[in-house]
């Protein structure tokens, strides 16, 4: 069966001006969040140049029954949004290739997005539609982790690696891997500190040592994808609704959405360079 199907649909006339685009988003979200939680987001990349967004319909209570009926469900929510977003892209972007922005957990779907059969039955190859996947405080490296951190790499993390490890498609799609040392873990500080070492813990077991700096739920050293361009914010806190800027927020944007823009325009013409046969 398969879920998505990723024939050749809408205009390709972004291949004759790559460099001029303007990019179609989509937004994956992450564990336990809901669609409304990132329309603050849309309208700050529809302010800073995006041609379009889409946001996955998953929400909360289906990353809840991720842990009964695993990952599928929501990689099939995904690629809806995904067929959604590709013709979005032939309206107003000419029909390039996305720019994936997948928060938390949402970057592991996104990763799944691109694999030929990441689960039996279920067939999503759309690396061709994706130009770029940006993480957002993803925590890709869950070997040895307890609590959320295990049931993350259980439902998800394990399948990626298998079936998409690391920057897989590079270079034909860009990652950009974005993480935060907000918080630094500290059994002994500050009742925040505190906190973050106990959810540090809970991500990667016992690597989470004293003074390990992350964005209060994902430590640095998780959210880094093997291969991917790599970015280390100053002070975004893990998700919307935290108490502090997160990775949605206004400087944060600032700093990050240049550097996707550039990763996901390198894409697009390293591709219209193939099509030329150059």
């Amino acid at each position: 069966m398969t879920d998505v199907d990723m024939a050749a649909t809408g205009v390709s006339d972004w291949l004759s001006r790559p460099d001029s685009i303007r990019p179609t988003v989509l937004i994956l979200g992450g564990f336990l969040t809901a669609p409304p939680m990132y329309g603050p987001l849309v309208r700050r990349l529809m302010d800073r140049g995006a041609a379009g967004s889409v946001v996955a319909n998953v929400w909360t209570p289906d990353w809840l029954l991720a842990g009964l009926r695993g990952i599928g469900p929501i990689c099939t929510r995904s690629a809806r949004a995904l067929r959604c977003a590709v013709d979005l892209s032939g309206r107003v972007s000419g029909g390039a290739p996305l720019l994936v922005i997948g928060h938390s957990a949402g970057g592991i779907t996104g990763r799944l997005l691109t694999a030929p059969e990441p689960l039996p039955g279920r067939r999503f190859g759309a690396a061709r539609r994706i130009g770029a996947i940006v993480t957002l405080g993803t925590p890709h490296r869950l070997v040895a982790g307890e609590g959320i951190g295990r049931r993350i790499r259980d439902v998800a993390a394990s399948i990626a690696d298998a079936s998409v490890p690391g920057a897989f498609f590079a270079p034909e799609i860009g990652y950009l891997s974005v993480t935060s040392r907000a918080v630094v873990g500290d059994p002994s500080g500050t009742g925040r500190e505190r906190v973050g070492h106990l959810l540090y813990r809970s991500v990667i077991g016992r690597a989470a040592v004293p003074g390990t700096e992350g964005d209060g739920l994902v430590p640095v050293v998780a959210a880094r994808l093997d291969g991917a361009r790599q970015l280390v914010l100053d002070g975004a806190i893990h998700g919307p609704g935290a108490a502090g800027p997160w990775y949605g927020s206004d400087d944060a944007v600032d700093v990050w959405w240049p550097i996707a823009l550039e990763t996901w325009r390198s894409v697009l013409e390293h591709r219209a360079r193939a099509a030329r046969g150059h």
